[in-house]
């Protein structure tokens, strides 16, 4: 078996996503490589995209394609695994607002050792040790479970719903846009909460990266049939050996996703005239369309 079969058989992947990977993803492996070139340090490069859009499947692929046909070393970030634990996230919740109980917008990331991560990194200082996050037990892996890079690598691929993200106006805060923001958190300290921390905390880490890819989702609305997609793989991935799993109903991801709809909206919005590499897909996650800066 070839590394490409390998490859979908381990990610579950149609043998379509073979004709996805040579037209839009091996050329953009060419263009991140030549970009390599003119650098003495690890480019970094971003995805943005909404849950379920497929971006942990391009960061993998794109590592595969850098691997195997540029002879490139690289190493994947998933800002989720740098979610902070479920105990300082029920502090959060007890000392800001009881919506940040709820890992995945700005605010509940422990930025700090992100942004540690990735400047040593930079910095070629290895080994480098990064935590894991069990989304099947909403809480961080323990430290012996951590990941560790051995090597100093060429390309750093980070990945995460809002990579890439601007914080909104002030003004644009006021109005509630879905019945989560109008019912549990009607005077906004939720809401302005996240958007200062994303306007503080994380303009950062995403300072840092050179070339930004974004998988546009056609709209919201796609968001619940690909997350809850998500939430079965997740089920059926943790279901012989979890006990104490927390894992959502389709009631609870609806409610979870207005958690992000704020921001995904936002990124939906002004994002594609402003990242690298921009790849507009439909209602089945096919890419219909790619421009670049």
């Amino acid at each position: 078996m070839d590394i490409w079969q390998t490859f979908l058989t381990k990610e579950k992947l149609p043998d379509t996503y073979l004709d996805t990977i040579n037209q839009w993803f091996r050329p953009l492996a060419k263009t991140l490589t030549e970009n390599k070139k003119d650098k003495n340090k690890p480019l970094v490069v971003g995805i943005n995209g909404c849950q379920g859009s497929g971006k942990s499947t391009l960061a993998k692929a794109l590592s595969l394609l850098l691997t195997k046909e540029h002879q490139l070393n690289s190493c994947i970030f998933s800002i989720d695994d740098f979610y902070l634990t479920r105990q300082e996230r029920i502090e959060l919740s007890e000392t800001v607002h009881p919506l940040l109980i709820s890992r995945g917008v700005p605010g509940t990331h422990d930025t700090n050792l992100l942004k540690t991560t990735l400047k040593k990194l930079l910095s070629k200082e290895i080994p480098v040790e990064f935590p894991r996050f069990d989304k099947a037990i909403d809480d961080r892996y323990p430290e012996n479970d951590w990941q560790k890079i051995t090597h100093s690598v060429d390309i750093i691929i980070i990945e995460g719903w809002f990579t890439g993200a601007a914080s909104q106006n002030f003004l644009d805060l006021i109005e509630p846009i879905n019945t989560l923001e109008k019912n549990e958190d009607k005077d906004g300290v939720w809401r302005h909460f996240v958007n200062c921390e994303l306007e503080k905390e994380y303009q950062e880490i995403f300072s840092l990266i050179d070339e930004l890819i974004m998988l546009k989702a056609p709209n919201f609305d796609c968001v619940l049939a690909w997350r809850t997609e998500q939430e079965e793989k997740l089920k059926n991935k943790h279901k012989s050996v979890r006990v104490n799993s927390r894992t959502m109903n389709p009631q609870e991801i609806e409610r979870f996703i207005q958690h992000f709809q704020r921001i995904t909206e936002h990124c939906l919005a002004t994002l594609p005239a402003t990242v690298n590499h921009c790849y507009s897909m439909n209602s089945q996650r096919k890419i219909t369309k790619y421009h670049a800066l």
